[in-house]
C-alpha cells in the first residue's frame, strides 16, 4: 500500500504562486493514478487536478484551469502541483490521493485509496 505525504503549503498574497509536492513511498509509484483535492473550512473535499500513471494525461477542475499545473516524476516518486495567480477562494487544505485501481472517475474522492494528511494553503486578499 502506497503512503503519500504533501508539502509546500503556506500563506501567499492573491496573485502569488505556490508549489505543492506529493511524495510517495511503500509501493510502485508508477502504478498509481494521483489526484489533488482540496477542502475548505466547512466544505466538502473537491477535485483540483489529476495525472495518469505515466503523466501523459492530466485533468483539472474548471476553477483552476489555466492557473494550476500538475506534473509527476516517477523516478523521484513525486507529483507536483504548481499553483499560479492564486485567489482567496483557493484557500483550503490540499490533499493528494493515490489509487492503483483507477476506473476513470478521477474527480471522485471515492476513487482513491490512500490519502495524505494535507497541507494548508492560505491566500490573502
Amino acid at each position: 500500500q502506497v503512503h503519500v505525504v504533501e508539502s509546500g503549503g503556506g500563506l501567499v498574497q492573491a496573485g502569488g504562486s505556490l508549489r505543492l509536492s506529493c511524495a510517495a513511498s511503500g509501493g510502485t509509484f508508477s502504478r498509481y493514478f494521483i489526484g489533488w483535492f482540496r477542502q475548505a473550512s466547512g466544505k466538502e473535499r473537491e477535485f483540483v487536478a489529476a495525472t495518469t500513471r505515466g503523466g501523459i494525461s492530466t485533468y483539472y477542475a474548471d476553477s483552476v484551469k489555466g492557473r494550476f499545473t500538475v506534473s509527476r516524476d516517477n523516478t523521484k516518486n513525486t507529483v507536483t502541483l504548481q499553483m499560479n495567480n492564486l485567489k482567496p477562494e483557493d484557500t483550503a487544505v490540499y490533499h493528494c490521493g493515490a489509487t492503483e485501481r483507477y476506473s476513470g472517475r478521477y474527480y471522485s474522492v471515492g476513487e482513491y485509496d490512500a490519502w495524505g494528511q494535507g497541507t494548508q494553503v492560505t491566500v490573502s486578499s
